[in-house]
């Protein structure tokens, strides 16, 4: 039997409310504050304590407070990652994000979801779907990415758009819902 951990990384329903994600939440919650705390000057140790919370990362990465997350541990980032102030990912689900990728200020990714049923819902079980951002891809500030969305390499998505389905290589994408407004050569 699997256990919710298990079932969250798998994208099964799961309670929340397990012991175990309980837990991991709150070393993740120390761990984001601790970041949130420490000055830009010890650029070092905020590095740091970023590669011991996310799942894997590039040598070159950059975070600016405040940010937040779930569990840090499902987040992959590439080489030369940038997300700018107030990014909030929730990544129960595998968040991954490739090289030469910058989240404007305000940018906010999911990967938890509840079912639509109410029945189900007021159980307080969600799932996860991943989230893919491919290589060099700029998203614009207070933009929402939605569970199970993949965005295509060299993609730009305007300030304020809500995507709910996946974006194309070479586009730029903006509104809510997101639709395409231009390819890019």
């Amino acid at each position: 039997m699997k256990t919710e951990k298990e079932k969250m990384l798998s994208g099964d329903l799961y309670h929340p409310s397990d012991r175990e994600l309980a837990k991991d939440r709150t070393k993740t919650r120390f761990l984001v504050r601790s970041f949130n705390e420490i000055s830009e000057a010890e650029e070092e140790e905020r590095i740091s304590l970023l590669k011991e919370l996310f799942g894997s990362t590039g040598e070159r990465i950059y975070v600016e407070s405040t940010f937040r997350c779930d569990y840090g541990y499902n987040i992959h980032v590439g080489e030369n990652f940038y997300a700018n102030f107030d990014c909030t990912i929730l990544d129960g689900g595998r968040v991954t994000i490739g090289k030469n990728c910058m989240l404007a200020p305000g940018v906010h990714i999911y990967t938890n979801t509840h079912p639509v049923s109410a029945e189900e819902r007021i159980t307080e079980i969600e799932y996860t779907k991943p989230v893919t951002i491919g290589d060099n891809v700029w998203i614009g500030g207070k933009a929402v990415i939605n569970p199970g969305v993949s965005v295509g390499n060299n993609s730009v998505i305007a300030s304020g758009a809500v995507l709910v389905k996946d974006v194309p290589d070479n586009v730029v994408v903006g509104g809510n819902p997101a639709k395409i407004i231009k390819k890019l050569v």
